[in-house]
């Protein structure tokens, strides 16, 4: 199989340490992995905004650039719910069928369902909370939605009980919104900040020394609540845990 690394532009500008991460556990799970250099915004942003059409062409960069590879894998759950929900109707506006909805999936996802790792290099000493976000529970099932009456499950809990050192935690209310919601953040900053609070107190009262999950911009969200308000916690990608060591 050949994969192209998608890597959203927020995490290349801002959190370039994830996709270093991302590339070398892939590489290191002997898969055939390729970054293609012109990469840009799948039109998340712009979607959100309620300027869909603007996200247009984006879509179509996108298309032709990974059009080569089997799978299309990124550490953003978000971004790859975008391109997987929404690209399609995007695109048949144009007359163009969509290829990468079909193929893309989150890191975690992509390793948890495809690859299935027995065991990782992996020592991460330390005690991590699990923050599901969003899109990652209700679009890319990544974890069980505590609102549906369904047994429980965490793709992103099976893959850190790979890692050697770790202890994992999850907060009381184990899906709950963190307040960001890309435009949300904008829009409503007040209501934002207060449920991001919320939820990084909520983490911390688990012990953690972590909060880790599979959205950069979830985690970007409390990481600013927490330098704000001076908290003992500390945010980090799923990835780099995995990556750990390597």
């Amino acid at each position: 199989m050949k994969i192209g690394l998608f890597i959203p532009c927020y995490i290349n500008a801002v959190y370039p340490e994830v996709g270093v991460a991302s590339y070398k556990l892939l590489k290191h799970l002997g898969l055939d992995v390729d970054y293609p250099l012109d990469q840009t915004c799948c039109g998340q942003p712009m979607a959100n905004a309620g300027f869909e059409n603007e996200s247009l062409k984006l879509a179509l960069r996108m298309e032709d650039l990974f059009k080569q590879y089997d799978y299309v894998v990124g550490p953003s759950a978000s971004c790859v719910a975008f391109v997987k929900e929404n690209h399609p109707g995007i695109l048949e506006k144009a007359g163009h069928v969509c290829q990468n909805s079909s193929k893309i999936y989150d890191i975690c996802e992509f390793l948890h369902d495809v690859v299935k790792p027995e065991e990782l290099p992996s020592v991460f000493p330390h005690k991590v909370s699990i923050h599901n976000s969003c899109h990652g529970v209700r679009e890319l099932h990544l974890s069980s939605p505590s609102e549906m009456n369904i047994p429980y499950f965490s793709k992103l809990r099976d893959l850190l009980q790979l890692v050697k050192g770790i202890e994992i935690l999850e907060p009381k209310r184990i899906d709950e919104c963190c307040g960001f919601g890309g435009m949300f953040a904008v829009e409503e900053p007040e209501v934002s900040v207060c449920m991001g609070h919320d939820k990084v107190k909520d983490h911390m009262s688990t012990g953690a020394e972590y909060i880790t999950g599979a959205d950069s911009s979830c985690l970007m969200h409390m990481q600013g609540v927490i330098e704000r308000e001076h908290l003992p916690i500390k945010t980090i990608h799923i990835t780099q845990i995995l990556a750990a060591g390597l």
